[in-house]
């Protein structure tokens, strides 16, 4: 069995690998408090990354690079995540009594029943949640399989650019720890609320709801900020290079807020809401959701939290994950606070740091 979710390191840089970008990030503990050491974000050629899979290793490996020299860490551990259709995951009561080494056999010799892959073809890993139910004599086991081709692919990447991957996480996984850094912007702290976290992505939108602090359901959908900057192209006769040239030095027509903004920000609301509907059928008792946090390169966009809280009638705020956290000057405390939405999945890689403190 393959340990893919790796272990602490006493260094490690969380590497976001999405569809648009390689986003790096370095946290350090000094004193009682975290520091954001060293940051960088570097675009992809649109087919280095194709739904969530890497498909040129050494265009993802050049950018990987250049994100390391730009942000001038000095660490080369690192910790990357996987996401999409090849990951699954699945909570299994085993006995309490087992040791790590018999669950592993016991894992093994059952995957076939939780993991819809050949055995052979798949990463495998898994962790003890803790007591079954409130029984003594089971615990809940998280089951972790990811087909290897798409491990390796990150790995193989990591390692072409000169680091070593320490660590390979589950993407919701590394969001849930990443929520430790807005808990100030929770209502109570997050203690007995429920929160949906809304990362959206180039491609992709995630969904977390966590209630109390733990996540207790996840959703991916196939929409992000990709569309609006396709809607861009089709509206002004644009390519992509441009478009995205525009939308950074805000040089659009006036036409644009209402012809393409304010239809894709209605677009993110009805994701969420879409969102939210699976979320109150799946199950969990939970009967409201107290607080929307808004994560992603699009969370930044102006207007969207004010128009998402209206339709969906719940406060809604943009995530703010390095407010409480000091920021050393070599990772330009200027620029991250323009980014620092769209780094909340490094930053939970990066948290891997430090996994022998629970609350960060």
């Amino acid at each position: 069995m393959q340990k893919w979710f790796g272990g602490q390191d006493p260094a490690l840089i969380g590497l976001d690998i999405s569809s648009s970008s390689v986003k790096l990030l370095e946290l350090v503990r000094k004193g009682g408090r975290l520091e954001v050491a060293a940051f960088a974000i570097e675009p992809l050629p649109p087919s280095a990354v194709v739904d969530q899979q890497v498909v040129e290793p050494d265009a993802v490996a050049e950018a990987i690079r250049k994100a390391v020299a730009k942000s001038g860490t000095k660490q080369r551990a690192a910790a990357v995540a996987v996401s999409g259709p090849t990951v699954i995951t699945k909570v299994v009561q085993l006995s309490a009594f087992l040791s790590e080494d018999d669950m592993e056999q016991q894992i093994r010799a059952e995957a076939d029943q939780y993991i819809p892959f050949p055995i052979e073809e798949v990463s495998l890993d898994f962790q003890v949640l803790g007591l079954a139910g409130g029984r003594t004599e089971e615990v809940d086991v998280l089951l972790a399989a990811c087909r290897r081709d798409q491990v390796e692919a990150r790995t193989d990447a990591l390692e072409r650019a000169g680091l070593r991957p320490r660590v390979v996480d589950l993407q919701n996984h590394a969001l849930e720890s990443a929520a430790s850094l807005l808990r100030h912007q929770m209502p109570a702290e997050g203690v007995g609320k429920t929160v949906a976290l809304v990362d959206v992505g180039a491609t992709t939108t995630t969904l977390l709801f966590i209630h109390d602090r733990k996540l207790v359901y996840a959703r991916e959908s196939a929409f992000g900020g990709k569309q609006l900057t396709e809607d861009i192209m089709r509206a002004y006769g644009m390519s992509a290079e441009e478009a995205h040239r525009a939308q950074r030095a805000n040089t659009l027509p006036e036409s644009y807020r209402d012809e393409v903004l304010t239809p894709f920000i209605d677009d993110i609301g009805q994701q969420i809401d879409r969102g939210l509907q699976f979320f109150f059928s799946a199950g969990t008792d939970i009967a409201q959701v107290d607080q929307i946090i808004l994560a992603g390169g699009c969370a930044q966009i102006d207007g969207l939290a004010p128009r998402i809280s209206e339709r969906m009638g719940i406060a809604t705020v943009i995530a703010k994950p390095f407010a409480n956290l000091s920021i050393s000057p070599r990772a330009k405390p200027n620029l991250i606070v323009r980014d620092d939405t769209a780094l909340l999945l490094a930053a939970g890689l990066a948290l891997r740091s430090f996994d022998d403190d629970a609350d960060h």
